[in-house]
């Protein structure tokens, strides 16, 4: 019996050896014909360690004290029952041929019942580590991968040196105990993967931290490809993220209390765009919205806003504390100076159903711009979904609730949509940034 606790690589590696008909996580079997043969070399003066050493046992696995061990039990055994000895073991002795009925001492029996309790106590110890709820006063099956039962089961016999207990615990916890002892063998190249997932974490991390923890699997795949030349899997970053807890920080949504409402048709203008927001052509289809701000102690300001369909840049905004029709005005000014008044010929601005947008005074500037206007159904936010959705991200990259004033809360605007414009990749751009997929379709 060896004193160690075999892994299932080094149980995978000592079955490799002839000599060997069989081992576990705390014994070993050998043949009957090698500890003949060991004995003989024995007294003939060879030293147990260079015996077992020339019989292609590894001793960093099985220690260096157990031939040593192993040749006084079985040169006992020869001396007493000779090599018939090795050769009419049964199950139920021992691998030296001792008797196993036997009555136990009062120490052993104390023994005996000391690691009944370890095991009982590891038992409740389990189940209270690989069960949890998740409401009051109703328990659930274990939400625990097979991985992290495995490790509980290895964790649970070493601290509490329990014999022969995979099966029962393997059982307890719902799991195979082939798994088991696959996920005990994979210790080595999972040692491995996790000193890779230590190296890769930290450029993830890098980008994590400097965007303020608001971007997600998605955006750092496309940040590390651009800006370090460096390629992995988004399902990779992915699985690093959940395993470092690098959590995004996400807005909540905020959906309409029936949707039913989103059915309904009422039209001030006809929707043109029929949620064909993206056209391929730069210019062709522009989106429009206002939103509110709120920063300082409570003060609100609003931000309006032009979106490209095609290429999803932000081609005008304009911040205002006032919701008076100036805001759309100014909007539209800085629209006609960012394109240099040459719209696309069919250029469509598109809106919901808003008092701005149904405004007469704003509907003749949008006429005189030659640009034909779209309207939303009323109360459908789907069919103006890229402004919505912009919006949303703008919320989550900018830090306008800690300014002070309405300038601060304008540079931070204009940070954040020149950061959006120029430097935030895109999945759905190609892995570009709006300005670059500008120029790709300009180009193309």
């Amino acid at each position: 019996m060896a004193k160690n606790l075999y892994t299932e690589y080094q149980i995978k590696e000592l079955e490799k050896n002839p000599n060997i008909i069989h081992a576990s996580d705390k014994s070993i079997t050998y043949k009957a014909e090698f500890k003949i043969k060991a004995v003989q070399e024995y007294k003939l003066g060879k030293s147990p360690s260079q015996i077992f050493l020339e019989n292609g046992f590894n001793l960093d696995i099985i220690g260096k004290k157990l031939p040593g061990r192993c040749l006084l039990r079985w040169k006992e055994t020869f001396d007493k029952y000779g090599e018939e000895g090795f050769l009419t073991e049964r199950r139920g002795k021992g691998s030296t041929g001792r008797p196993s009925s036997r009555s136990l001492s009062v120490e052993e029996q104390l023994k005996k019942a000391e690691a009944r309790i370890k095991f009982l106590e590891a038992e409740v110890g389990f189940l209270k580590k690989a069960r949890r709820t998740r409401k009051a006063g109703v328990e659930e099956e274990t939400l625990l991968a097979p991985a992290e039962k495995f490790y509980l089961i290895e964790k649970t016999i070493r601290e509490h040196k329990l014999k022969h207990a995979v099966t029962y615990l393997c059982k307890l916890a719902g799991v195979s105990r082939s798994g088991y002892y696959d996920w005990l063998k994979a210790t080595p190249s999972r040692e491995i993967r996790n000193e890779q997932d230590e190296l890769d974490i930290e450029l993830i991390r890098r980008i994590f931290l400097s965007k303020k923890e608001k971007v997600g699997a998605l955006q750092i795949k496309m940040i590390m490809e651009n800006d370090y030349s460096a390629v992995m899997n988004h399902k990779k970053i992915r699985r690093l993220m959940a395993k470092y807890s690098l959590i995004t920080k996400i807005r909540r949504a905020n959906p309409y209390r029936k949707m039913v409402k989103a059915t309904q048709e009422h039209r001030t203008c006809p929707n043109l765009l029929d949620r064909n927001f993206n056209q391929e052509e730069p210019g062709k289809v522009l989106l429009t919205d206002i939103t509110y701000i709120y920063y300082g102690k409570g003060q609100k300001a609003y931000l309006s806003c032009i979106k490209d369909g095609s290429t999803k840049e932000i081609l005008a905004h304009y911040l205002s504390t006032s919701l008076e029709m100036d805001i759309v005005y100014k909007t539209l000014k800085k629209l006609e100076m960012a394109v240099n008044k040459h719209f696309h010929p069919e250029a469509i601005l598109h809106s919901d159903q808003g008092f701005h947008y149904t405004h007469p005074v704003f509907q003749m500037k949008v006429k005189n711009l030659g640009l034909k206007q779209s309207m939303s159904r009323k109360g459908n936010c789907w069919d103006n979904a890229p402004m919505e959705a912009f919006f949303g991200h703008f919320k989550d990259l900018a830090e306008y609730k800690s300014c002070e004033n309405l300038a601060e809360v304008s540079a931070e605007v204009n940070r954040v949509i020149e950061e959006y414009n120029n430097h935030r990749y895109q999945w759905g751009l190609k892995k570009m940034t709006p300005v670059q997929y500008r120029s790709h379709l300009l180009a193309a």
